[in-house]
């Protein structure tokens, strides 16, 4: 089941359409409120989340989700009339796991969310063994990581993202691999995405976030970090 929580009906009536077209179970609400309903009686295997609404705005719902056990790792994505940085960074950095601006295509949309429902449905992972450069680690059995000792909260995304530049010091992604590995697609002039992910996770680590180093006009790569 998906939900989407959009006000403009056109928008959410032809969204709607498309996904229950295509082999999805999907309900719509104009309101916070009916939302709010519907997920005391059921939560979804993912949220298309408008920013925008009356009553509450998205990044707040967004917030109350990520607070609550029961939501904390429901799968969300963001959708937007705005198209600027700050904006995409703020609704990242407050837990969506990834987000696309208005408008978009149904194709685009769909592929996104197939990607993501992808990405939860892998099984956990059982490896012990913890990663580390410096006091930077991340648990893989946990699924924790940590920063001078202390826990860092990261999206689902965030978390892949570091485990697979962790994994491989030194060698450089380019923006079109880490779309495809982290993200299962790969649209052109998507490369932001990528990096408004990698700013995110660079402030949520602090000092550590400097491990993370561009390679201009190639992608990323875990370096070594400056004392």
């Amino acid at each position: 089941m998906i939900y989407m929580l959009e006000d403009e009906s056109g928008i959410r009536d032809f969204v709607l359409y498309a996904l229950n077209n295509s082999g999805f179970e999907a309900v719509g609400f104009e309101l916070p409120s009916e939302f709010y309903a519907a997920l005391s009686e059921n939560i979804p295997e993912l949220l298309l989340l408008d920013i925008m609404l009356p009553e509450e705005d998205g990044i707040s719902i967004l917030k109350k989700l990520r607070s609550k056990p029961e939501t904390a790792n429901l799968p969300v994505i963001l959708l937007t009339a705005k198209g600027t940085e700050f904006d995409k960074v703020l609704g990242l950095d407050s837990g969506a796991d990834d987000y696309i601006s208005k408008p978009f295509g149904t194709m685009e949309l769909i592929s996104r969310i197939k990607a993501l429902l992808r990405r939860v449905s892998k099984p956990a992972q059982t490896a012990a063994d913890t990663i580390s450069v410096g006091n930077l680690k991340i648990i893989q059995d946990m699924h924790e990581v940590y920063a001078d000792g202390k826990k860092v909260s990261l999206t689902l995304k965030e978390y892949d993202l570091l485990c697979l530049l962790m994994k491989k010091k030194g060698r450089v992604y380019t923006r079109d691999e880490l779309l495809s590995l982290i993200w299962g697609y790969d649209f052109s002039g998507e490369s932001r995405t990528v990096d408004v992910h990698i700013r995110t996770l660079r402030s949520k680590l602090g000092s550590w976030g400097e491990l993370i180093e561009t390679v201009r006009g190639v992608g990323y790569r875990i370096g070594e970090k400056n004392d």
